[in-house]
């Protein structure tokens, strides 16, 4: 990590993750395109990281499985989210790594998720590899799945 080195990461609320989010992931679309369905189910968490109180990145991991995949405790990472002007200082990555941890806490065995073509080389770096063919989702763009062994 080049030059944060105050950063604090907290398990925060649904609504909390909306301000990063927004901009980064859904621009210019409806503010409610945020809300994703499972963001309050009691098996769903959302982790924060902060630079001086603020929230600059955000990730949520929801307890769900991709049939592309056989074992049985399987969570969904969804909203990676790190606002531009903290992009590419290792933030993302310490997030997928607290996630990490609670996810094997949890006694999860794989963590997957859909992959924007644009973030491949993000996954990449903390060890997903791709797994079934590309798809499209909406008006988002390719995506890919991609997981990771947790064990």
């Amino acid at each position: 990590m080049s030059d944060i080195f105050n950063y604090e990461i907290k398990i925060i609320s649904a609504q909390e993750t909306i301000p990063v989010r927004h901009p980064v992931l859904r621009p210019g679309k409806p503010i409610e395109t945020c809300n994703f369905e499972g963001d309050n189910l009691n098996t769903t968490f959302h982790l924060g990281i902060y630079i001086n109180q603020q929230i600059v990145g955000v990730v949520s991991y929801f307890k769900s499985s991709t049939n592309l995949l056989t074992e049985t405790s399987q969570y969904q990472l969804r909203g990676m989210a790190v606002l531009t002007e903290y992009q590419g200082k290792g933030l993302g990555n310490l997030l997928v790594q607290h996630g990490d941890i609670l996810l094997k806490a949890k006694k999860t065995n794989i963590v997957w998720c859909n992959a924007r073509e644009i973030a491949i080389p993000f996954y990449k770096k903390n060890n997903f590899n791709i797994i079934g063919e590309p798809f499209n989702i909406g008006d988002i763009g390719l995506h890919y799945v991609m997981y990771k062994s947790l064990e």
